[in-house]
């Protein structure tokens, strides 16, 4: 490069102007690169609930218009990790870098320009993230679940009831992926349209679509048919029917399951159809929710005690025995045994005998019944606080997997556009030591970093679901393992000025 280009680049904003230029071409050609592969993925992954089911194709542009919403902020972060390498790499590779650095100028008006454009970026990616990013997501899950309606044949899974065909039910065991064969196979028939109720077993299915004809076909080999037949006239029993079967066809009519749009309003919004303020709305709720769980168990607790009937015989009421007994008030007995002789030393023909029993409480009443009595009601109470504790425990561990849930959300919003910043932190040091602009480097780089970045991010929120770490160390790790590379990255930049 010649001199005077590179003293032109000393002019005070020369140097940043130039950067930012640099940094447009590389910056839109792994954006749509970036877009284009995460469009393709998500292609092939769904491709097999959108071809041949007759989805007109301003339905199928629809499903792929709102579900580029999440692509975009995947793409962003990486395109510039991406950006940052190749333009700084391409700038240190030409000696402009060494070149400014010998003029003292300081790294950090080299590095100034791709971090203003990444503080943009976050503020953008934070508003897209909470405000465009949920109602595209509750638009793309509203749809496609029309669109799997419209041939629920495809959508039968292994061992998962499934109901999508009106007056059936299906249960599969088996669903091989490398055929359309069926195995195990049990199908329960509502008794309508004058059908009786029936439940048809086979070892082996076949299932067929007819588009033409708007019809679904399955063909059944080797089972048993128990039909469930109306009783004849006078008589209340059931007739039951079972007749075996080498081939069996059943055709079901799909005229009336033709796409139809539903209105999306209709549908539960879960954690990424919500903004970040509903979401904390809801995580208050539940908090609120476990304080009155566990405000009412104390409340049960207080008010669970034993009580006794006064005795006839002798006029002890054994409601509060601690209270009466004169043999407590005027001792100080703490051996079972003794609490037992002084009780009854001088009662001796008045009351049944009894046999000394482990516990000290149980000495406080007259008669073995009474302490039958009180030893059934302590463990009947005993079992039922066991159960109310088991079931507040229960009822606390959901909802604070649902807090869980939701406080994963709302840090993700926010972590991955402060990627954003942390990307270009890394990324423009790291081009600056590299000295190389070559792209396909740049790429395997890009990719390593921000594949473990998004593995962090994912293994992070699972634990957080599974409570094993907080919302807070799942979702910011990987921004805090990049944020030290880029320290130190930064500081070998430094150093070397």
């Amino acid at each position: 490069m010649k001199m005077t280009e590179i003293l032109k680049n000393l002019v005070p904003g020369s140097i940043e102007r130039n950067l930012l230029k640099r940094h447009v071409g590389p910056f839109v050609f792994c954006f749509l690169i970036i877009m284009f592969l995460l469009l393709m993925q998500f292609l092939i992954q769904f491709m097999d609930h959108l071809v041949g089911k007759g989805i007109p194709f301003t339905v199928v542009f629809e499903l792929i218009m709102v579900n580029l919403a999440y692509m975009v902020v995947l793409a962003v972060p990486m395109t510039i990790l991406a950006a940052s390498l190749m333009a700084y790499g391409k700038f240190s590779e030409q000696n402009e870098y060494t070149a400014v650095r010998a003029a003292g100028v300081h790294p950090f008006r080299i590095i100034r320009p791709v971090l203003g454009v990444a503080i943009i970026m976050t503020l953008f990616l934070g508003w897209f993230s909470n405000e465009v990013l949920p109602e595209a997501n509750y638009k793309a899950r509203a749809l496609f679940l029309d669109i799997r309606m419209k041939k629920p044949g495809f959508d039968l899974q292994e061992n998962t009831f499934y109901e999508g065909i009106e007056g059936y039910t299906f249960l599969v065991r088996s669903i091989p992926s490398e055929s359309d064969s069926l195995y195990d196979i049990t199908l329960f028939q509502s008794p309508e349209k004058g059908r009786d109720r029936a439940v048809i077993k086979a070892r082996k299915g076949l299932l067929e679509s007819d588009e033409r004809n708007m019809s679904l076909t399955l063909r059944l080999y080797e089972g048993t048919v128990l039909r469930y037949l109306q009783p004849r006239s006078g008589s209340a029993n059931t007739i039951h029917e079972e007749t075996s079967f080498d081939s069996y066809r059943i055709s079901f009519d799909l005229s009336d399951l033709s796409f139809s749009r539903t209105n999306p309003e209709d549908r539960r919004r879960d954690g990424r159809s919500m903004s970040a303020q509903a979401m904390m709305a809801v995580v208050d709720s539940l908090k609120r929710d476990k304080e009155r769980e566990i405000r009412n168990f104390r409340n049960a607790l207080k008010s669970v005690h034993v009580t006794f009937q006064e005795n006839p015989d002798t006029g002890i009421d054994a409601t509060d025995p601690a209270v009466d007994d004169p043999y407590l008030q005027q001792h100080n007995y703490t051996d079972s045994a003794d609490l037992y002789s002084a009780r009854h030393e001088d009662r001796i023909g008045i009351f049944p005998p009894m046999d000394p029993t482990p516990f000290a409480a149980l000495q406080l009443f007259d008669s073995l019944q009474e302490q039958r009595n009180a030893a059934t009601q302590a463990t009947s109470m005993l079992r039922s606080n066991m159960a109310m504790a088991d079931n507040l425990i229960n009822n606390l561990k959901w909802r604070e997997e649902r807090i869980a849930r939701f406080m994963v959300e709302i840090h993700k919003k926010a972590s991955i556009p402060a990627a954003c910043i942390l990307f270009a932190l890394i990324g423009a040091p790291l081009g600056l030591l590299m000295k190389n602009g070559n792209m396909g480097i740049h790429t395997i780089i890009s990719t390593v970093l921000f594949t473990y970045y998004w593995i962090s991010i994912i293994q992070g929120e699972k634990l957080a679901d599974r409570l094993i770490i907080s919302p807070f160390a799942g979702m910011w790790f990987a921004n805090f393992t990049i944020a030290i590379a880029a320290a130190v990255l930064l500081f070998l930049v430094i150093v070397k000025r």
